[in-house]
């Protein structure tokens, strides 16, 4: 299992910095995410100031753009970093594409599916000099001029991961991907009984099993000594795990529990304008079966109990004050899983 760095980043500066700050922390990836920068932005900038740690789009928003300028942004920072990309795509939710965004949007997982499809096959047309003939339902590519071909990534292409929740996303993945990225909002339950399902489908339509597969696992995650730190740190993830839970498109992980009326009173809540309510009503319970929370040790012992038999990458973040040879001992024993 490989541990990678989970730091919001607020500019292109910080994201840089802290991509520099996780090499040297130790960790094996960083991730820059598509809420304040732009993620292959925060992503160039960390490749040119790292000089091993894995970069990844974690995720940058598939339907906010088009295959080609994916293809595109990705094959750039392949190039960049000597190989170290990954490419993270997600769908985001509708109200984002539509409003924030103002882009279609219809039949995600196929949607979806098929980006990644058209996304691959424009990287294939520069590999191999062939045509570029793309056509689907959603997406059209069958033009590439050969001003407009940057030709084969010397490095190879990147991998792609989508994160996926649902069953029909979670099958995309399977059958598409080379990996997916767990969101926040999942539980060792839902992923041991919805999601590797799902997976293997995906995966067996594509005549494949998962060997090889990518599985970033959920990173709800406070792992601090102080009474004072985990507290903080166990109120924010409250309200993170609220935030999700009113969204319906997440409603399944929670009726898989029997918590079916907590999404219920959160949406009405986001309906209310109410924002500030809903973290109250994640009890321990619903807090414990999302998250982690504990000393580094007793984190990191739950970490590799919920999911060391499937995971392969983990993201979290650490503390600014910190022994820095114990964190890195915590790292390499999640390694050795």
């Amino acid at each position: 299992m490989k541990v990678d760095a989970g730091v919001y980043a607020a500019s292109i500066d910080g994201a840089g910095a802290a991509a520099v700050q996780a090499e040297r922390d130790g960790f094996d990836g960083w991730a820059s995410y598509e809420t304040q920068i732009d993620p292959f932005l925060g992503c160039t900038v960390a490749a040119e100031r790292t000089e091993q740690i894995d970069l990844v789009t974690a995720i940058a928003v598939a339907f906010a753009r088009n295959p080609m300028t994916v293809a595109l942004a990705a094959n750039d920072v392949q190039a960049l970093s000597g190989g170290r990309f990954t490419l993270g795509l997600g769908s985001q939710i509708k109200p984002h594409i539509t409003r924030r965004y103002s882009m279609p949007w219809s039949k995600p997982a196929a949607r979806m599916r098929e980006f990644i499809l058209a996304v691959r096959a424009i990287w294939e047309c520069w590999e191999t000099g062939g045509r570029l003939e793309f056509e689907g339902e959603f997406y059209t590519h069958n033009l590439m001029a050969p001003f407009f071909d940057p030709g084969p990534n010397p490095h190879g292409n990147p991998k792609i991961l989508l994160a996926a929740v649902g069953p029909l996303m979670t099958e995309t993945a399977g059958e598409v991907a080379d990996g997916i990225i767990l969101h926040g909002f999942t539980t060792e339950r839902y992923l041991r009984e919805k999601t590797l399902p799902r997976l293997e489908a995906g995966a067996a339509k594509a005549g494949r099993t998962l060997e090889g597969f990518e599985i970033s696992a959920p990173s709800f995650i406070v792992a601090r000594d102080s009474d004072e730190e985990l507290a903080a740190g166990t109120e924010m993830v409250r309200s993170q795990i609220a935030f999700y839970g009113s969204t319906p498109a997440y409603r399944p992980v929670l009726e898989l529990h029997g918590w079916g009326e907590v999404g219920d009173r959160l949406h009405a809540l986001t309906q209310e304008g109410r924002w500030d309510a809903m973290a109250a009503v994640i009890d321990d319970e619903v807090l414990n079966t999302f998250a982690i929370i504990g000393t580094p040790e007793a984190a990191f012992d739950e970490i590799a109990r919920r999911y060391g038999d499937i995971a392969t990458r983990l993201t979290l973040s650490v503390p600014e004050e910190r022994d820095e040879d114990r964190w890195r001992g915590l790292f390499e024993g999640l390694r050795g899983l």
